[in-house]
């Protein structure tokens, strides 16, 4: 009986598979390691020490930097996740309408457009509202992340809503609830995973981003990503080693936290 095909017996498998693991992880492996270096140097180990994590809580910019990063990456979930709600109840729970597609798709538009596209987009958007109102903030970083999260907290919300039973929202509905009643009740409890694992996705891709930030900030609005390219230009040490581990701690706990959650959901 012949055997079906198994990429796994393909000759060479094992090894293009392990290469590709040693080159994603290590770089990473390196880079926690030289976080804890005692010298100065980012290639020479000169010994095990904390002086780079104790330098960067010490340092104030770093803590502002840090700060910002934060309500920025949670201000951005927040309201990119009620948008990807509200535009994946539209696309799920309602009869086919003309022009659905290009809805789902200029809803994930930034995932299939360069995010320099993105970036210089905003920019040109945000320099125009800026020579009117002469509003400097953070809103402009709020507004451009939340932009860019949509499509990111849209999936999961929309897999979720594809996967649930549209029997017990029926039900409700037969028994003359209201939409915001049985969404309230019914289907906001069965798709409260979804939501919490794509506010944490758009989480991790705000506060990871370079880019957008990069053209949208103003004077004085550095987040940890950009402060940390502002260094990388000027003098390389062990710190920038210790805040890359930190936010890939961050990262890693965020992702494992949104893979339980489907898996207990499932």
């Amino acid at each position: 009986m012949r055997k079906g095909f198994d990429v796994r017996r393909q000759p060479g498998f094992t090894a293009i598979a392990m290469g590709c693991f040693i080159l994603l992880y290590l770089p990473i492996i390196l880079l926690v390691a030289y976080s804890f270096n005692a010298g100065e140097s980012i290639a020479i180990w000169e010994g095990f020490s904390w002086r780079w994590y104790a330098s960067a809580w010490e340092n104030e910019q770093v803590k502002d930097a840090t700060i910002r990063s934060l309500i920025l990456a949670a201000s951005s979930s927040a309201v990119a996740t009620t948008a990807a709600v509200l535009a994946a109840l539209a696309t799920t729970r309602s009869k086919p309408w003309r022009g659905q597609t290009v809805v789902f798709a200029m809803v994930n538009q930034p995932l299939m457009v360069p995010e320099i596209v993105t970036a210089v987009s905003l920019l040109i958007v945000f320099a125009v509202v800026k020579s009117f109102t002469g509003y400097t903030g953070l809103g402009y970083l709020i507004l451009a992340h939340s932009a860019f999260c949509i499509p990111f907290a849209y999936m999961p919300v929309r897999a979720r809503l594809q996967g649930m039973d549209l029997s017990l929202e029926q039900a409700g509905s037969d028994l003359y609830g209201t939409p915001l009643q049985v969404f309230r009740h019914i289907t906001l409890p069965q798709l409260w995973p979804g939501i919490l694992a794509g506010a944490m996705l758009a989480f991790v891709i705000s506060l990871d981003d370079v880019v957008i930030t990069e053209f949208v900030k103003s004077a004085g609005q550095d987040t940890l990503p950009t402060y940390m390219l502002g260094q990388l230009r000027r003098v390389v040490t062990p710190e920038i080693n210790a805040i890359s581990t930190a936010l890939l701690a961050i990262s890693v706990i965020m992702v494992t936290a949104f893979f339980f959650i489907n898996k207990t959901r499932k």
